[in-house]
Parts: C-alpha cells; sequence; structure tokens
C-alpha cells in the first residue's frame, strides 16, 4: 500500500503532500489523523479540517477491499477531539452481500473503537446510501451531525434524511457512541478472552440486549477489538466481527495476519453472532477455527 499511498499523495497539492508524506509512509500508521496532525497540516495549508478531510478522501478509499464491485469508497468521520479517522467499504466473497461492511460505518466504528463519543462531520467521496444514513441516525448528538460530499454544501444529516425513524421513536435515550456502563466480568487467565470480554462491554445493544465483542489475534501479537453496535433500524446493525475487521484493515493488516479470533456473548442472548461470524471467518481465513465463550 504504501506505493499506493505516495501515487496519492502526488497527486496532492504540494503543501498538504510534504507533511503528510512524513505521517502516512509511517508503518505504524493506522489510518488515524491525531488532533495535533489536523491542526499541523492546517497551518501548513490553510486548509479548514473539511477541506483537509475532502483532500484526504482517496488516500481513505485505498483501504477498500472489494472482491464484489471493485467499487471503492472513502469516507472520513471527524471527531469532536478533532481527530480525523479514515474508514472505506469492506466486502465478502462467498458470503451475503448483507455482511458487507460500508465506508461511512467503518469511518464511525474506526473513530467510536479509537475512543471518539461524539462525531461533528463525515466526509465521503459517494453520497450515502439509504443504509449508511439510517446507521448515521443512530448516532449521539446526531441533529448537529454534518455531511459533506464532493463539490457540495455540507449539509445536515436530517437534509438527507427527512422524517426519519429512530432511537427515540422505541422510547431509547442512549445512542451510539453514548458513554456505557456495561461491567460483566468473568476470570480469563486467556489474554484474548479477556480483550473479548473488553470488546463486549463497549457494545452498544439497546434493542436486544445482547452484548457481544470479538478480539482478532494477529501473527504479531496486535489485538483488534470490535464491538456490536445495534441500530433502531435493525439491519443497519453492525455485527462485532466486523468492526474488529475494519480495525484491522485501518490498521493495514490482511486476512492472512489472522491468527485467533474469539467471539464473546451473553449467556442466553435473544441475538446471537455464532454462525454468522464462523461463516465469515470460513470465507476469509479458512485456516481458523472461531473460539466462542459466553458470559
Amino acid at each position: 500500500m504504501t506505493q499506493d499511498r505516495l501515487t496519492v499523495l502526488s497527486q496532492l497539492p504540494a503543501a498538504l503532500a510534504k507533511p503528510l508524506e512524513e505521517i502516512v509512509i509511517n508503518p505504524k500508521f493506522s489510518a488515524t489523523l491525531t488532533e495535533q496532525q489536523v491542526a499541523h497540516l492546517m497551518d501548513a495549508t490553510g486548509f479548514d479540517a473539511v477541506i483537509l478531510a475532502q483532500h484526504l478522501l482517496p488516500l481513505a478509499a485505498l483501504y477498500a477491499e472489494t472482491p464484489v464491485s471493485d467499487f471503492h469508497v472513502g469516507a472520513i468521520a471527524r471527531g469532536r477531539s478533532g481527530a480525523l479517522y479514515f474508514g472505506a467499504n469492506i466486502e465478502f466473497s462467498g458470503v451475503s452481500l448483507g455482511q458487507t461492511i460500508h465506508a461511512e460505518q467503518a469511518a464511525i466504528a474506526h473513530a467510536w473503537m479509537c475512543g471518539e463519543n461524539e462525531l461533528s462531520d463525515i466526509i465521503v467521496d459517494t453520497p450515502p446510501c439509504g443504509h449508511c444514513r439510517q446507521f448515521m441516525n443512530e448516532l449521539a448528538n446526531v441533529e448537529a451531525l454534518q455531511i459533506t460530499l464532493p463539490n457540495q454544501a455540507t449539509k445536515k444529516l436530517h437534509d438527507y434524511l427527512p422524517a426519519a425513524f429512530g432511537p427515540a421513536d422505541l422510547g431509547m435515550k442512549i445512542r451510539l457512541m453514548d458513554q456505557q456502563t456495561h461491567q460483566l466480568q468473568a476470570d480469563y487467565s486467556d489474554p484474548l478472552q479477556q480483550a473479548a470480554l473488553k470488546a463486549l462491554n463497549h457494545s452498544y445493544a439497546p434493542y436486544s440486549h445482547s452484548l457481544s465483542g470479538v478480539a482478532i489475534e494477529l501473527k504479531d501479537q496486535h489485538i483488534c477489538l470490535g464491538a456490536y453496535a445495534e441500530n433502531a433500524a435493525f439491519n443497519p446493525s453492525l455485527p462485532p466481527l466486523q468492526v474488529a475487521v475494519i480495525l484491522l484493515k485501518m490498521g493495514g493488516y490482511s486476512w492472512h495476519d489472522i491468527n485467533r479470533v474469539v467471539l464473546a456473548e451473553t449467556k442466553n442472548a435473544t441475538v446471537t453472532h455464532l454462525d454468522t461470524t464462523r461463516s465469515v471467518l470460513q470465507k476469509i481465513t479458512p485456516h481458523i477455527q472461531l473460539e466462542h465463550i459466553e458470559i
């Protein structure tokens, strides 16, 4: 991917390309620009944060995995902290299209798993589909969320999704990215099982109350966590494996880097991800046996 990044950099304004190159060619770059890095790039270019993010969309799109459509979408979520989080669409060959991760979902989940609790902007290179608009409608402080598309004026999400159905219609006050207070505990000596439990406690499942999390251990011992993210319309919900896969891809890893995967779920849950997680995992890493624990 380094050569692809250099190709994109060569097409950016010189005032942006030079300081940005120092950041993105770092092997530890994880598709995130910190608040300090964003401020530095804004000072170097004179761009505001949203215009800067628009220029960065081709870099975000490099993270797309599209064996079905061959159509790359890049998205960037801007956290209230000022940091920018990349996202891209991720498809899986050999499983239903319903398992696909949309670019906006990837950027949002990326920010969420990195500790952001509110977003101010979503910048995307393609108009968001209805699925993504509904997914975004679940977010904390959604009334203020701004959407920016190329060559179009920035608009509020609800300009794209009028008369929206959302959490309030189901009597929910909590929103995706709000602080959670799950404190399920279990005495596991296995660090990866403990990591999966940590992901479970981060999950957002106000409709089914079926908490779940995934921990993916990579061959270099790095661990990617994925927490379940439900949606009021149910179908746009994002399973925990997909959230962990987002972190894996944004970290620059591939399916071949996966060493172990643990799925943690609550006992007797209304919703289980066991079969679908096993099915997707079988297609992307046939040699890996899913480990399942119940709390």
